[in-house]
Parts: C-alpha cells; sequence; structure tokens
C-alpha cells in the first residue's frame, strides 16, 4: 500500500496510555487489532524495534501522562483527546537504495520530535517489518496531548497558550501543513523517496476505507470458495468499496460526458447514482446508501473543478473527431484506467452496450438483471391490452436468452442438476441468515450491559453518598433521578449476573468490536448467498416456463421432492 514517505495522524480518546505502549512493544494483528499470543497466552514482543521517550522514560510513559492529567486536571473526561499519533512511514525502496535502517529512522524520528512536539511527553518507536510484511520502515510517534513544559514560541504555533505548560496539542491546518512540509524537507536533507504530501490526493483512500477493502476482499474468498465447492462460479471476485465504486464510475461516465447533464443521467441510467451540484463542489449518493459522499471524500478526480475541465475537452475533442474514432478513444480510455489502476474494473455493473452474444461468459455478470417470465396467459393486462401484450412477449424473450446463457455457463446439464444446486444454496442461504441473527442477538444484549453498565458507574457515587448520608430521605428526593438509574441499573446487572461478577467496561466494548466485526462479515455473506438464491430461483422458474408452456404451481425448491 505505501509506496512513499508518507505522513499519517491518529487522535484517541482512549485514557489507558498502556494500551498505546503495548501495541508499539507487542505484535498485533492486522485485522482486529488484538496482541498476538502465543500458546501459553501471552504476547509475543516485535521482532525488531526502537523505541525512546522524550520528556519521559520510555517504559513509564503510561503512568507518567496519567500524573501530568491529574496535575492539571485535563484529560479527565471521555470525550477529551488523550493522546496523538503520528506515523511516517518510509518508502521500502529505501533500505536498499538509500541505506536506511531502523535504528537511522528512530534517530530522524527522536528529531523530528523534538523540533515538532517540544515540550509534550513523546514515545518514538520505529518498526521495521513495514504494513502487511511490505518491509517498509516507519517511525510511531505518539504524544501525550498535554504540554508537560514551557517552550520557547515557535512560528507554527497559532495561539498564545501552544508553548506553555498545562495547555493541549492543537493541530490546525497550517501546523498540519507545518508537519508535511518537514517530512518533505528531512526526505530530501536526506535522500531518501518522498512526494508532495501539501497536493490533494487524486483518489483520498483513508485507512478505514483500505482496511475495509481488506476485510471485505478475504469474506469475498471465503463465500467464493463456498460456491466453488457445490460447482458455482462466483459472479464477483474483487471486492469494492462503496466509494470505490463511485470512483470507477465518475471516471466512465467522464470520458465521454460533455457537460454536467450528460454526466447526471449517465450516472443515473448507467450506474444508478444520484449527482448532487450544491455550493460550487459535488456530492454523490450511492445506490445502497442514504447519505451523499462530497468530492472531498473521493479525491480530486472526481471534484467539480476537474470532472468540468473533462467535460470541455470532451466537447471539443467532439467536434474535431469523427464519431467512430471518439468511441474508440473512449474505449481506450477507459481500458487503460482499468490497467492502470485494476481496482477500477467494475466486477458487478452491467453494461448495456455490451454483445453478449460475442461472449455468453459476460452474462454471469448480470444475474441481478434476470427477471421472472410473464405468463401471459394469467396476466390480466396483456389480455386486454395487444400492446402490452407484444411489450411483455419481447420481454420474455429476453430474459429466456439471458436464462439459457446463464444455464449454459454454470453447466447445468439437466433440471435436477438446477435443483440440487439450489437447494444447497438455500441451505447456506439459511444457515447465513440464522447465523446474522444470533449475532444480532449477542451484539444486543452486550449493547444493553454497556449501557446499564454505563448507567451504574455514572450514578454510583451518589448512591454512596446517600448510604452516608444522615437523611436519606431527604437526600434521595434532591437526587431522586440519579438514584433511580442506579438501582434500576443495580437491578439488571445482578439479574445478568447472579454470582456477581460483572465484566469491565473495556471488556464489554472489546467483545463488542468483535461482534461488530462478525456482523458486518456475516452480512455481507447473508447478502451474496440471498442474491445466488434469488438468482437461481428465477432462473428455474424461467426454465419451468420455457420447457412447460403450460401454467403451473412454482415448485418451492426447499422441498427435496424432485419435480424436474
Amino acid at each position: 500500500m505505501i509506496t512513499i514517505a508518507t505522513l499519517k495522524h491518529i487522535t484517541s480518546k482512549n485514557k489507558n496510555y498502556t494500551d498505546a505502549l503495548e501495541y508499539l512493544l507487542f505484535q498485533h494483528d492486522e485485522f482486529t487489532n488484538h496482541p498476538i499470543l502465543n500458546k501459553k497466552g501471552q504476547k509475543l514482543l516485535r521482532e525488531e524495534y526502537y523505541i525512546n521517550g522524550i520528556n519521559c522514560e520510555a517504559l513509564s510513559f503510561d503512568k507518567e501522562c496519567e500524573i501530568l492529567n491529574e496535575k492539571y486536571h485535563k484529560n479527565q473526561t471521555s470525550n477529551e483527546i488523550k493522546s496523538h499519533h503520528y506515523i511516517i512511514s518510509f518508502d521500502p525502496r529505501d533500505t536498499k537504495d538509500h541505506n536506511l535502517t531502523g535504528e537511522k529512522a528512530q534517530t530522524l524520528g527522536i528529531k523530528y520530535a523534538e523540533e515538532n512536539f517540544p515540550g509534550h511527553q513523546v514515545l518514538v518507536c520505529t518498526h521495521t517489518d513495514g504494513h502487511n510484511h511490505s518491509g517498509n520502515i516507519h517511525v510511531h510517534i505518539v504524544l501525550n496531548s498535554l504540554r508537560k513544559y514551557d517552550v520557547p514560541k515557535q512560528s507554527f504555533m497559532e495561539r498564545n497558550c501552544d508553548n506553555r505548560a498545562g495547555y493541549k496539542h492543537h493541530l490546525s491546518k497550517n501546523y498540519l501543513e507545518h508537519l508535511q512540509r518537514s517530512v518533505m524537507k528531512m526526505c530530501e536533507r536526506e535522500n531518501l523517496y518522498q512526494v508532495d504530501l501539501l497536493s490533494p490526493s487524486k483518489t483520498r483512500i483513508t485507512n478505514k476505507e483500505y482496511w475495509t477493502a481488506r476485510r471485505g476482499q478475504e469474506n469475498l474468498d471465503k463465500l467464493n470458495l463456498e460456491l466453488i465447492d457445490i460447482g458455482l462460479k462466483p459472479a464477483k471476485t474483487k471486492f469494492q468499496t462503496q466509494k470505490q465504486y463511485l470512483r470507477d464510475a465518475i471516471s466512465d461516465i467522464a470520458s465521454t460526458a460533455r457537460n454536467i447533464e450528460e454526466f447526471r443521467d449517465g450516472l443515473q441510467e448507467k450506474y444508478r447514482i444520484k449527482l448532487f451540484d450544491k455550493r460550487e463542489r459535488f456530492s454523490y449518493l450511492h445506490p445502497e446508501r442514504n447519505k451523499n459522499i462530497s468530492e472531498r471524500g473521493l479525491g480530486t478526480l472526481c471534484s467539480r473543478e476537474y470532472l468540468l475541465q473533462c467535460f470541455k475537452e470532451n466537447f471539443k475533442l467532439q467536434l474535431t473527431t469523427p464519431l467512430d474514432t471518439l468511441h474508440n478513444i473512449s474505449k481506450e480510455k477507459r481500458l487503460n484506467s482499468s490497467t492502470e489502476n485494476p481496482e477500477n474494473i467494475l466486477h458487478s455493473n452491467y453494461n448495456s452496450t455490451f454483445d453478449y452474444t460475442k461472449n455468453p461468459e459476460e452474462i454471469l455478470f448480470v444475474r441481478s438483471n434476470l427477471k421472472l417470465v410473464v405468463d401471459l396467459q394469467t396476466c390480466v393486462k396483456a389480455q386486454t391490452s395487444e400492446a402490452y401484450a407484444e411489450k411483455v412477449k419481447i420481454s420474455n424473450l429476453q430474459q429466456m436468452a439471458k436464462t439459457i446463457a446463464y444455464v449454459q455457463e454454470q453447466g447445468f446439464n439437466t433440471k435436477k442438476e438446477l435443483q440440487s444446486t439450489y437447494e444447497q444454496i438455500n441451505e447456506k442461504f439459511k444457515h447465513a441468515k440464522n447465523t446474522l441473527k444470533n449475532t444480532e442477538k449477542k451484539l444486543k444484549d452486550v449493547n444493553e450491559q454497556i449501557h446499564f453498565t454505563g448507567q451504574y458507574f455514572a450514578n454510583k457515587a451518589i448512591f454512596t453518598q446517600m448510604l452516608k448520608s444522615k437523611n436519606k430521605k431527604k437526600f434521595r428526593q434532591e437526587h431522586e433521578t440519579e438514584i433511580k438509574l442506579f438501582e434500576s441499573a443495580q437491578k439488571y446487572l445482578k439479574k445478568k449476573h447472579p454470582d456477581g461478577k460483572m465484566p469491565s467496561m473495556k471488556h464489554l466494548k472489546m467483545e463488542k468490536e468483535n461482534l461488530t466485526t462478525q456482523h458486518t462479515a456475516q452480512y455481507e455473506t447473508y447478502c451474496q448467498f440471498k442474491k445466488y438464491q434469488k438468482d437461481l430461483y428465477t432462473v428455474y422458474s424461467n426454465v419451468e416456463t420455457i420447457l412447460n408452456p403450460i401454467p403451473s404451481a412454482y415448485l418451492k425448491p426447499t422441498k427435496s421432492k424432485d419435480i424436474l
């Protein structure tokens, strides 16, 4: 993923600074972000790392931060940012081409932190394994958001209090640009590979989107293996995030659109994407979302300014180029775009201009367009309107052609094979549905526990004060709401944990995180099997209509009886 020197910034509201220290010292799973344990249940140290503390001891960073926070009465509430995490990632080629080592990177990181975060308690730790074992060296800089010492005023400090002890780290736009510029200068000084970090990203793939794509691809691969085992060819082999779907669609339509109207119509007709043009900015509504995604969230290649320039070029090109040549240019442009970035290929989109008769295998990617053939003998509207009946006949022919192509592509030789495959898919769909429901039930239960546990601890102090009060009745009247909330939470938790062993909030939140990850993966599997079930049922019903034109009740494929 990382091919150049980059700077990433992450904020954390976690008051447990030990978690940050343990992440730097011990191996963690990239997907779950949980520590990797050995057979004895012990955490494994990272194979190679270099760690130093600035204005603190590295291994007591967590305790020293907590002491400073208590001294200034800061970072005590849950909504405050407790720490800032900066990551400087170097190009993997720097190791071989420029003799970059972990020790040298650690030295550069310490100098960078001292210059740009003066007065703060800082952990500087260098890892050499790289993301996904890519081998790129990267430096983690973790700082307590609260400044420990007074320092001289620096040019990048905007507020008068930004250099004083007891005040918090304030990252403004200008400050971030200064940090990015500092990374670029460091790379230039050390003769390392770099890029202009100040220029807006063309695609702007965030860390969250990257990991969503990684997890989605892993789940899709597992699902496809199940489909292959029962003789089906997967319709989709490349997972695509909603944002990437928008980027690809925009790139495709923008390659030929000459104005905003054509661009809007093309997105709606071909991809079911809605375009909104407000305040000189574009935003896009994905067909499966209720909230728009702004152009800033997709990158400069999807911005209004860039696209308007594309429309002008397309218009000029059309005026000076024959129509056939223009079509070939647009096609070649899209192919080149897909070759340069394979992730831009749309696997699930139906292309209405593609000639499927020349390549029937492509019909696999239009399963969602399969529809049931209409029975003219039972259709009242067709009986009363010849025009509508004619329209239905043409539609039926199209659906029959798609059905036949699908059957041939999947290699179904008999109706019995088709029925057997459907029954297997139906069973997997039911299992996926039940699994999803069980996870949702567990997730609901954990959310309830988190709610009442938080309610319990939030009002426990008031209840304790009442017990110590001389006039308990008066105290209860003054704090009736808080005491009732405590008692209802206490009643729920006693019923839930009769043994009195109540799980901690940290444990509950970790369990919720695990269940949420499971739910996301299971929901995607459920949706995939649901689509396959629907497609196979449609194909079977159409086959019945083609081979048995006499109206008959549709078979419920869950039955084991062979009706084919």
